[in-house]
């Protein structure tokens, strides 16, 4: 007899080894037409898998967590079929699910076209209508290996000749078409359906290496239903409006090109968005009693070798050598440097928390391929700081920040946040022993700061466990920003020492903590979240004053004069235009803010105010649009 346990606790027993497929279709038809794979103890499962012991399992159906994931692998699976039925001789290599899609690298002499993307994915569309059965088959692996070398496909024939000898080659068969794959997969083509769309073709290297054959990537995103389908597109037009690159471009904040790639060429409005964000910044940690420092950009490798992050992120440095004996590294994060500001003098426990900031310039040498706008630089600055503090007081200090941090996301207009706990990885410093007692620390100052998290296994720094910190948008997206890791390792590896209570040495806990994590990224995000249209506290121009007729300018200049004594970043528009040519253009530009003046309202002393996207305007004397309008443009301080 095997004893089925369901979710709600229930028991089914059967004869002999049973089937996933067999369990749904005993609970009832609907669960058997609906069901597309099984989670047996823990692990997600083809619906044929032989359950042959005792086991809990899940009948997986859309809408189950892990449903989308099973969607998306299959959806690359039957693009890939379609591509080999329509365009014989290209070769496959890997296609994985995505976070909101999948995608697909192949090996073809001719580029795909966008009407080839509309071709596959009709086939595509007719490969599910076809229904086709997906079988899971083992094979020998030299039977494996001669099967894709007789058919032309040496990439998968040379991914098998790289894998452990005792492994398993399992191969999925779809229709008269097969795949080396794990799974599991749905047990047919039908069960995916139709809400899936082909999107881009781009370029990829054949395993992620610049030195190696270059391929196509078509890439898509498939979800549970059409209408989750038609969301996600709707949001990827409206993501477009909202690409930062295009506004940076048109609002004239920014520009980059390939003298200083991955670099950013800040423009005078680009410059006043980045320094106000700064300026904001720093009051913000000022009041919660952080000292701010600045450390050198080129630092002795041996330093990096002794913190560990040679070892690590050697791949990822700039370096230069300043004579034959000695290679310096431009630092790509700030941690031993602060370090080395706190190992100056004696630091009684008296001192701690000691909260030291740094707006820290950092370079790290990224594939060009990831290179991104602003999202993905290779020189960027860091909202970077690190607390050092006894074991006694990282609960405090964590609820401290988390406050802190939730309060800046508010004012920057980020209501909604989500935390990740991030544990050890398989490869990290210190002791098992280290990372028991950083990792108990950790989660008991989240719970303590009353903020729900989900686990984010084997995602933490080297040195220690780490809070992840992720953003929704005004459109939806996702993401990960601001950090907190307890590291217990940095400060042994690099003698840091605190005069305890007791008169002797201790080491102090190094609390790492961002909450922008870098400003480029950081104002990318802003820009996407706004469209461009800025609060009026950050907008890089704040108001211009336009005039209606050029008898106007003087007083345009003074009104002008009138809101820059007050602090307001404001511009004048005396040219020879008409009226309605000007506002639509400074819309255009996002101002928050037209001032506009003629005959009469010099006459009168007087402003006509028009606010980017209202459809009137209002008429205030100068003095007290002056007023009004300051008092709008106060930044935030989180009271």
């Amino acid at each position: 007899m095997v004893a089925i346990t369901l979710p709600d606790g229930s028991v089914r027993s059967f004869d002999g080894a049973v089937s996933g497929a067999e369990v749904a279709a005993a609970i009832g038809p609907r669960l058997a037409k609906d069901a597309l794979a099984v989670k047996l103890d823990g692990s997600l499962k083809d619906l044929a898998t032989p359950i042959e012991a005792d086991a809990r399992i899940e009948i997986v159906t859309r809408g189950h967590p892990d449903a989308l994931g099973l969607l998306r692998h299959d959806c690359a699976h039957v693009l890939a079929e379609a591509v080999q039925e329509l365009y014989p001789g290209t070769q496959v290599t890997f296609g994985p699910a995505t976070e909101t899609g999948f995608y697909y690298d192949f090996a073809r002499a001719q580029p795909f076209s966008t009407e080839d993307l509309e071709k596959i994915e009709r086939r595509m569309g007719e490969i599910v209508d076809r229904d086709e059965a997906i079988v899971r088959e083992v094979w020998d692996r030299a039977a494996a290996i001669r099967h894709f070398d007789e058919g032309g496909e040496k990439y998968k024939a040379e991914h098998i000749e790289t894998m452990a000898q005792d492994a398993v080659i399992t191969i999925y068969r779809q229709g008269n078409w097969l795949d080396l794959c794990l799974g599991p997969h749905l047990p047919s083509t039908g069960r995916l359906g139709h809400a899936f769309k082909l999107l881009k073709v781009s370029g990829a290297y054949w395993r992620g290496d610049s030195r190696n054959e270059q391929l196509q990537r078509i890439t898509g995103t498939c979800w549970e239903s059409e209408k989750q389908l038609k969301a996600h597109l709707r949001m990827l037009e409206e993501a477009a409006k909202r690409d930062h690159r295009r506004l940076g471009r048109d609002m004239g904040l920014f520009h980059q090109q390939e003298a200083a790639a991955g670099s950013v060429f800040w423009h005078p409005k680009g410059w006043t968005l980045y320094r106000t964000l700064e300026t904001y910044m720093r009051a913000r940690l000022e009041a919660a009693d952080y000292v701010e420092v600045k450390t050198p950009q080129l630092i002795d490798r041996a330093l990096w070798e002794a913190s560990g992050h040679w070892e690590k992120f050697r791949e990822h440095m700039f370096t230069a050598e300043a004579d034959e004996h000695k290679v310096l590294a431009l630092k790509p994060m700030n941690c031993p440097a602060h370090v080395q500001i706190f190992r100056q003098g004696i630091t009684s426990y008296r001192d701690l928390p000691l909260r030291m900031a740094e707006f820290g310039c950092c370079h790290r040498n990224e594939p060009s391929g990831a290179l991104h706008g602003l999202m993905r630089v290779r020189a960027f600055t860091q909202d970077d700081a690190h607390i050092f503090c006894t074991e006694d007081q990282i609960s405090s200090e964590t609820v401290s920040f988390c406050a802190l941090l939730q309060s800046i996301y508010r004012d920057l207009g980020f209501d909604e946040v989500t935390v990740k706990f991030s544990d050890r990885p398989a490869t990290r410093a210190g002791s098992d022993e280290t990372w028991d007692k950083a990792e108990g620390a950790l989660r008991e100052a989240v719970e303590e700061a009353g903020l729900d998290y989900t686990l984010n296994p084997g995602e933490g720094a080297f040195y220690g466990p780490k809070l992840e910190f992720v953003l929704r948008d005004a459109i939806g997206r996702e993401w990960q920003c601001g950090t907190l890791q307890v590291d217990f390792v940095l400060p042994e590896r690099l003698d840091a020492s605190y005069i305890g209570e007791d008169g002797e040495k201790h080491r102090p806990v190094m609390l790492h903590r961002a909450i922008l994590g870098s400003f480029e990224r950081f104002l990318a995000i802003l820009i996407e979240q706004f469209a461009g249209r800025f609060p009026l506290w950050l907008a890089p121009v704040q108001i211009v004053v336009a005039t209606i007729t050029s008898d106007a300018d003087d007083y345009a200049l003074k009104v002008r004069d009138a809101f820059t004594e007050a602090g307001l970043r404001c511009e004048t528009d005396l040219r020879n235009e008409k009226i309605n040519y000007k506002v639509r253009e400074h819309s255009l530009a996002k101002v928050p803010v037209i001032a506009v003046v003629g005959r009469r309202e010099a006459e009168d002393g007087k402003v006509a105010l028009r606010r980017l996207g209202g459809k009137t305007q209002e008429f205030l004397a100068l003095g007290e649009a002056v007023t009004r309008v300051q008092a709008e443009s106060t930044p935030p301080t989180g009271a």
